[in-house]
């Protein structure tokens, strides 16, 4: 069961974190992973609020749904994560009804974006949308929603070039070590985390740069061999990380632990790295920083590396917002049909009733005759029209404004001046 609230646009609302006001250690702190995702939605269940979803990258945690109060959404997300609750309520922005709607249709289509025009994110919408509705909690309305920010994602990549040119943060990785490491193919380079944005970035690497030097470490070893045979690299077990991390000079690391994997012992006694921590909660203990002979960098610091294309992307950002407006007063109009249909609905079951009441009461009658249909007919118009006629004298204020509905509706020819 839903609550009464459900069907109320004004009861839709996000509430979330993002790179604006956050940084990446603090947006670690309220990242989702998939079991606390699958937590959360049984809660959120559990108090009968199924129509929610969640929206956890390295750059954002944002939770969709419908609440009598937006706190309940804020507690859905503390009590799955390490974060402190009150800081997430101090730093959060909470948008409901029509600007938590454009809000979505601007994350997913990168306008909200870190990277202006990441075209990422869209996945990152449908895998978690999909989780939700595979898990009962995606309703009519955010399908919907959702299906229309897809939409106008593709139409914006299309027919506009929001997207254009090579910029995120694999890529932006690349940059970073063309300019830091002119000789980066002598270096030996390892990849810890072998997921979506470590095979990206091992790609970027491999494309861009031409490197080859490349060794690939998962928890799940068939994952990186898998990788590794399709890209000529090589790979070694997830128990041999330590000697790994020991004889590679560029460490990049995209797993997804939420505590850190990489330490300050594993590298008391080694040579200069270069460390990029890609993952969200940070999979490298800051203390490594402290260390004289490795440097390290994390997602907030690369996705301040700017590539030329982003002044051309500005530029289509009023395209972007056009075609968002016509697809958002495309839905809120899909919406407000909706609303009109279940009131239709009701007239219809009203109209059943009394004519089921009326047929019953002539049926229970001795002088019923199943023939006179017109008669009983003319009784079923008349309570129809003293249902009308009532509520116009019980509401006097609004009496006229019935009366011109009810003339418009039945398009009566009947002229009130």
């Amino acid at each position: 069961m839903q609550g009464s609230y459900s069907k109320d646009i004004a009861h839709f609302h996000i509430v979330g974190i993002n790179y604006k006001k956050t940084d990446a250690a603090i947006r670690g702190s309220f990242a989702i992973n998939q079991s606390q995702y699958q937590h959360l939605l049984e809660d959120a269940k559990a108090i009968h609020m199924d129509d929610v979803f969640v929206l956890s990258t390295c750059n954002r945690t944002e939770i969709y749904g419908f609440a009598d109060d937006p706190q309940q959404l804020v507690e859905l997300v503390c009590r799955e994560t390490n974060g402190d609750c009150n800081l997430f309520s101090q730093l959060s922005y909470i948008k409901s009804g029509e600007d938590a709607i454009r809000h979505l249709y601007q994350v997913g289509t990168g306008l909200d974006s870190q990277i202006l025009g990441d075209y990422e994110i869209i996945g990152q919408i449908r895998t978690a949308t999909r989780f939700a509705k595979e898990h009962g909690c995606l309703g009519g309305f955010q399908e919907r929603l959702i299906n229309s920010v897809l939409q106008v994602s593709k139409l914006i990549k299309n027919e506009t070039g929001l997207s254009a040119g090579t910029v995120s943060v694999a890529f932006a990785t690349v940059r970073l070590l063309e300019s830091k490491v002119p000789d980066i193919l002598n270096k030996k380079i390892l990849l810890v985390g072998v997921g979506k944005i470590g095979r990206n970035t091992t790609k970027n690497i491999m494309d861009y740069l031409g490197v080859k030097q490349i060794t690939l470490v998962n928890r799940t070893t068939t994952v990186a061999a898998d990788f590794a045979g399709q890209h000529g690299l090589r790979y070694a077990p997830f128990e041999q990380l330590a000697e790994e991390l020991e004889a590679a000079d560029i460490i990049l690391v995209a797993s997804n632990a939420p505590e850190p994997t990489i330490l300050p012992a594993h590298f008391t006694n080694s040579s200069s790295k270069l460390i990029i921590d890609l993952s969200i909660p940070f999979n490298v203990a800051p203390e490594v920083n402290d260390l004289p002979h490795v440097e390290l960098i994390n997602v907030d610091e690369l996705s301040r590396i700017q590539d030329e294309t982003l002044q051309m992307r500005l530029q289509e950002v009023p395209k972007a917002h056009a075609i968002i407006g016509e697809h958002m007063t495309e839905f809120l109009y899909w919406y407000k049909m909706r609303k009109h249909a279940v009131v239709l609905k009701a007239v219809k079951d009203k109209l059943h009733e009394i004519h089921t009441k009326e047929i019953q009461q002539q049926k229970n009658s001795a002088q019923y005759n199943l023939e006179d249909v017109e008669a009983v007919s003319s009784r079923i118009i008349q309570k129809m029209i003293n249902l009308m006629a009532g509520k116009v004298r019980k509401e006097t204020d609004k009496s006229d404004q019935y009366i011109a509905m009810i003339n418009d509706i039945f398009e009566t020819g009947v002229n009130q001046e």
